[in-house]
């Protein structure tokens, strides 16, 4: 049985090769292997490009040095579950510095690293960049707030007043009523003006 686990180990160090030899120029994936120091061992040059102008060259350094503080506890989290079961795959969401004092969202894929003799040597990941994705998604929930709270109050008004107006029988309720539709009318499209001056 250690026979075995020791061949398994010796295949998922060696399968990171081809991974590397693959992604190294790769426009699209970040790929970077940690060592069992938490500093980086590689990065490909995507990954390079984007976040050493502003660390200088990674490799040595710590991982966390790219990563908003919060997710140091995530990647932790994720590197346990990664050696614990060391032929699986874990995923994380890491915010990493973008060099403007805001962050650029990634997302990874994790795997743990094995020696020969079955020790483990590391983590390597593969990630993307899934900034407008997050950003989209947010601007899409932000118009479902608004629609569903912002817009939908003075609909909702509107609605139970025209059919408070439909039912009334003297003038002065009309009357009333009238002055309450035109509240509800203004407040409508004092919203849909500020949505479209973006204010």
């Amino acid at each position: 049985m250690a026979g075995l686990h020791r061949l398994y180990c010796v295949l998922v160090m060696e399968s990171f090769e081809p991974l590397r030899n693959l992604l190294d120029n790769s426009s699209t994936f970040y790929l970077i292997s940690v060592g069992m120091d938490s500093t980086y061992q590689y990065v490909n040059s995507l990954y390079s490009k984007v976040f050493e102008p502003q660390h200088g060259n990674l490799l040595g350094k710590n991982y966390a040095i790219t990563m908003h503080p919060e997710d140091t506890v995530v990647c932790q989290a994720v590197g346990a579950q990664c050696f614990r079961y060391p032929n699986l795959v874990f995923p994380a969401k890491v915010r990493k510095h973008d060099g403007r004092g805001g962050y650029i969202a990634t997302q990874w894929d994790y795997r743990a690293l094995m020696d020969k003799s079955g020790n483990p040597s590391g983590i390597f990941c593969i990630g993307y960049d899934i900034t407008t994705l997050v950003q989209t998604t947010s601007a899409l929930e932000h118009i479902e707030h608004i629609q569903s709270h912002v817009i939908r109050k003075p609909i909702a008004n509107l609605q139970g007043l025209v059919e408070l107006f439909e039912r009334a029988v003297s003038r002065e309720e009309q009357l009333g009523l009238m002055g309450m539709i035109r509240s509800s009318v203004d407040e409508l499209d004092l919203v849909v003006r500020s949505k479209h001056s973006g204010r």
